[in-house]
């Protein structure tokens, strides 16, 4: 089996600018003269369509054009190819999680059910680094929980976890005591764990003991761990960092593993809003933090409304709780 890339795919299209396809004999138009061109060409256009009285309807078709406005146009009917599923199998670890996740990302149905199948023989075999650690970087930040969800079985499998028991057993005295570089790396795994659904309540009482650790590196990376670990469980104790821990920093991460990052749900998010209510009430907030209970506000409701905390309240108390989606877990 080779591990190398399937050389068709290394055949990439010629440059515009070197179109193979040109007669030779005829010289293509300058690249700096291009955009010229098509602006006199609209621009004719839209003169002849003000003497046909159509000027309205052709600048409407040039303004989304050039404007990027209206619904996503799909460029095909993202599903994995048949030559992309023939050639797996010909590629390294590697390059399959790459592909795959790339696909993932781009919701291409089956991607997900591919990287299942694989990933635990990709266990031990993948780095993440150079083009996989950038589309880990996009999976693991994107509105698609699903996708997330793929980036944490990526992860898994680079560090050679086996998702059972026995791997939380092996980490757990590390999480709990262990010296700070192993202690918060098997705090992540074993959050990772929970989460692809390994003893999650177990997960949660590991990591939630290092919630107020005096070290602050092991403080936050619990804070941290928790909103990946994503079960109902960690939303109070991320509430309760996010009002009460001295560390603005850290205060922070509660706020974005509530309102945004990590692997809770729309749905478990939208659950936090009436104890942020309170939040942005509470005299004795500083101004940072009250600024970061709105925005949390904003990034699970999809509302746009202004810092003040009676605007916020009189729409909850209105009833009208027509959420716009944040994640497609609400799909």
């Amino acid at each position: 089996m080779s591990s190398g890339p399937d050389p068709r795919l290394q055949q990439a299209a010629s440059q515009p600018n070197s179109d193979p396809y040109v007669p030779i004999q005829y010289e293509q138009t300058p690249r700096s003269k291009r955009p010229l061109i098509i602006i006199a060409g609209l621009l004719l256009m839209l003169a002849f369509a003000a003497r046909n009285g159509n000027a309205q309807s052709v600048w409407q078709v040039i303004s989304r054009f050039i404007g990027l406005h209206g619904k996503p146009e799909p460029a095909s009917a993202n599903v994995l190819s048949e030559h992309e599923t023939e050639v797996l199998d010909q590629m390294s670890p590697q390059a399959q999680a790459e592909l795959l996740l790339e696909r993932s990302i781009n919701h291409y149905r089956g991607a997900n059910d591919e990287i299942a199948k694989r990933v635990d023989g990709w266990r031990g075999k993948l780095k993440i680094e150079g083009h996989l650690e950038s589309l880990y970087g996009i999976a693991i930040n994107s509105d698609d929980l699903r996708v997330r969800a793929a980036s944490l079985e990526i992860d898994l499998a680079s560090r050679n976890l086996v998702k059972n028991a026995a791997t939380i057993d092996h980490l757990e005295n590390d999480a709990r005591y262990g010296e700070q570089g192993p202690r918060v790396n098997a705090m992540w795994d074993i959050a990772l764990l929970g989460n692809r659904g390994v003893e999650p309540q177990r997960a949660f009482e590991i990591v939630s003991a290092s919630l107020h650790d005096s070290n602050p590196n092991v403080h936050y990376w619990a804070v941290e761990s928790l909103s990946y670990l994503g079960t109902d469980d960690v939303i109070e104790p991320l509430l309760d960092v996010f009002h009460n821990d001295p560390s603005p920093n850290i205060r922070e991460r509660a706020a974005c593993g509530l309102a945004q990052s990590g692997m809770l749900s729309e749905k478990q998010r939208r659950t936090a809003v009436p104890k942020l209510l309170d939040f942005v009430e509470d005299p004795s907030l500083d101004p940072t933090t009250r600024s970061w209970v709105f925005q949390a506000l904003r990034d699970i409701t999809g509302q746009n409304l202004p810092h003040d905390p009676a605007a916020w309240r009189n729409w909850y108390n209105s009833r009208d709780l027509r959420w716009n989606p944040v994640t497609r877990d609400s799909e």
